[in-house]
């Protein structure tokens, strides 16, 4: 049984902005890139649908969420790396390491 591909939303929006610049017939965008036909339209049709997205206001806070969460998993990661050297060294002066 052969093994599905799983394709980045990088290289989907880069082929179906190709596909909609229309400069080669969607069965030769396929064919460049190893992909049914099918796919792209399906790929094209989730795309427009999706593309009043990009200008809602929302995509502010979503961005300034995500900053947060990973300035706070920076935080908690230096806070592991922190507590991980006091325990060695607990360890070290108890004898038990």
């Amino acid at each position: 049984m052969k093994n599905r591909n799983r394709y980045t939303s990088e290289f989907k929006t880069k082929v179906v902005l190709e596909v909609l610049r229309e400069e080669a017939t969607i069965n030769e965008i396929a064919s460049k890139y190893e992909i049914a036909p099918t796919m792209l339209n399906r790929w094209k049709a989730e795309f427009l649908e999706r593309a009043h997205h990009v200008f809602d206001r929302d995509s502010d806070k979503s961005e300034k969420r995500i900053k947060e969460f990973e300035e706070k998993e920076e935080r908690l990661q230096k806070l592991v790396g922190q507590l991980t050297v006091e325990v060695d060294w607990l360890k070290k002066k108890s004898g038990l390491k």
